[in-house]
């Protein structure tokens, strides 16, 4: 398919002028509308104005310029349809073969603080994706370019070939597709938002642009890789590799996971995961010495894990660091110390996550698609049961075992299953997961505590859900802990606080349970 006549009209001018001077000196007629007209002019490319070819102005602020039959039949016309190219010489209609445009900004636009919905409306771009359609829709006829990315591969077929192979029309129309798509669920997704249709309307669409391409999925020989919501008000939108080899698909959760926990940890909380769930956590008085703590919960399951440190990394941390085997790290930043230390592991995967993750709104909605089915549901944030524990025993903790309660009561959110996690005021001393029994959580809670040579006397535990008998606790205080927080909600609650006061341990009820599925 020869390239004679080319329509461009576009928001992002980014390569336009070089793509017209190279259309120009093969002999291509170039249309543009108001705005690209005068920067391709601008140029020197010589450019007839869309409102010159139909004869009629652009009206209504803009608002119509290109939606004309002299323009859409130009591109829609089947040429291997005589009497579509009949009915376009009697009227008049000249054929156009490459249609070049991209839409307004209005994802941008609509992020912008304090916009007014008469602002919004504008950014909405009527005439760009109908272009946008009409040649999509006419591959066979019509080559369609939405993204200045591809500007160079059209240049490169043209000088070449001379033509643009059907194959690259049909990718391109692919493409024009996918991107009016993306372009109006952001439409529908701001007028969702003040329509206040809630988190979960009738209708939900979701945008996803390609990230990156990952190592390997799952397991080595599954392709996999990384998309990004268009929307980017979600949190862990953004982040950058510092070092190291391609990420992979059981990173990403890993990294995920790891940086809620360091998250709700706050300041110099570290956590140290495997496999979606903590195998250490720690809030000391710096970044190194949480990380240090956090790893001696169970050193062993601390080999190969992902570390997120709500922090910054320098020197010694990463000194600590490499004596063992960290796969990723994550952090709000490094040391240049830190980085050079790092270097030597060339390896490591090191990643940056900007401040403005970290301090994001962390509320939203979380999906996970199951066969044809996807779940939806808010994401688990906050800790408001933590500002009034019920204390349901006689006895009442001291200050510090009242901070490992809450400690405990954080990490246990991000702990898989049936969790239990054992804590003293500064970090884990034992953690239970992935259980179908809260006992046998419980049970391999106090082992990994001894394994690790931890002392559990005087410590606290956290159950993520309600326990249905008294056994789990049982197991918790033998071992040396003499608090324990649960959401409670058991019909045998009564008979678990009753073998607490008998025990003479502390126990408080949340009335909100993290169970983590």
């Amino acid at each position: 398919m020869k390239i004679e006549r080319a329509l461009i009209s576009v928001t992002d001018k980014k390569g336009v002028s070089e793509l017209a001077g190279f259309l120009a000196a093969k002999g291509v007629e170039i249309l543009a509308s108001g705005g690209t007209a005068r920067a391709i002019t601008e140029s020197g490319v010589e450019v007839t104005e869309v409102s010159g070819m139909t004869g009629f102005p652009e009206i209504m602020n803009g608002r119509v310029k290109t939606l004309h039959p002299r323009v859409h039949g130009g591109i829609l016309a089947d040429r291997s349809s005589p009497e579509h190219m009949k009915q376009a010489a009697e009227l008049g209609i000249g054929m156009i073969d490459l249609v070049v445009v991209n839409l307004y900004r209005f994802r941008d636009k609509v992020s912008e603080p304090g916009i007014a919905e008469e602002e919004a409306v504008e950014e909405i771009d009527i005439g760009g994706p109908t272009l946008i359609r009409s040649a999509a829709k006419n591959f066979k006829s019509v080559a369609v370019v939405v993204d200045p990315e591809d500007y160079g591969r059209v240049m490169k077929y043209l000088k070449e070939e001379g033509a643009l192979p059907l194959e690259f029309r049909r990718e391109l129309a692919s493409k024009a597709f996918h991107h009016t798509a993306a372009y109006d669920t952001a439409i529908s997704d701001y007028f969702e938002k003040i329509a206040g249709e809630g988190k979960f309307p009738e209708k939900k669409i979701i945008s996803l642009s390609r990230w990156t391409p990952l190592r390997y999925g799952e397991n080595p020989h599954l392709e996999a890789a990384l998309y990004r919501n268009d929307d980017r008000a979600d949190i862990f939108s953004e982040f950058e590799q510092l070092q190291g080899k391609k990420l992979s698909y059981n990173n990403i959760g890993d990294m995920f996971a790891a940086f809620l926990l360091a998250a709700d940890l706050g300041e110099n909380g570290c956590a140290v995961n495997k496999h979606m769930s903590p195998c250490g956590a720690a809030v000391s008085s710096d970044t190194c010495s949480s990380f240090i703590r956090a790893r001696k919960t169970d050193p062993m399951s601390a080999f190969g894990s992902i570390v997120a440190v709500n922090g910054i990394v320098d020197a010694d941390l990463a000194e600590a660091a490499n004596e063992g085997f960290v796969e990723v790290m994550l952090a709000r930043g490094y040391t240049d110390g830190a980085r050079e230390l790092f270097s030597r592991k060339k390896n490591m995967r090191l990643i940056l996550i900007p401040e403005s993750e970290w301090e994001r709104d962390h509320s939203g909605v979380t999906v996970k698609f199951d066969g044809n089915l996807v779940l939806m549901q808010q994401r688990d944030t906050g800790f408001p049961e933590l500002e009034d524990l019920n204390l349901v025993t006689s006895r009442k903790p001291e200050a510090n075992e009242l901070k490992a309660m809450k400690l405990a009561w954080k990490v246990v959110k991000h702990v898989r299953s049936n969790a239990i996690v054992i804590c003293d005021e500064e970090g884990t001393l034992g953690i239970g997961a992935g259980q179908m029994s809260r006992v046998d959580s419980c049970r391999i809670a106090v082992r990994k505590a001894a394994d690790a040579g931890l002392d559990l006397r005087g410590s606290s535990a956290g159950s993520d859900a309600f326990f249905p008998f008294p056994d789990g606790v049982r197991v918790l205080v033998d071992s040396g802990v003499v608090n324990v927080v649960q959401p409670g909600g058991s019909i045998r609650d009564k008979k678990v606080i009753e073998a607490a006061e008998e025990m003479g341990i502390t126990m408080a009820l949340t009335g909100r349970r993290h169970f983590k599925h």
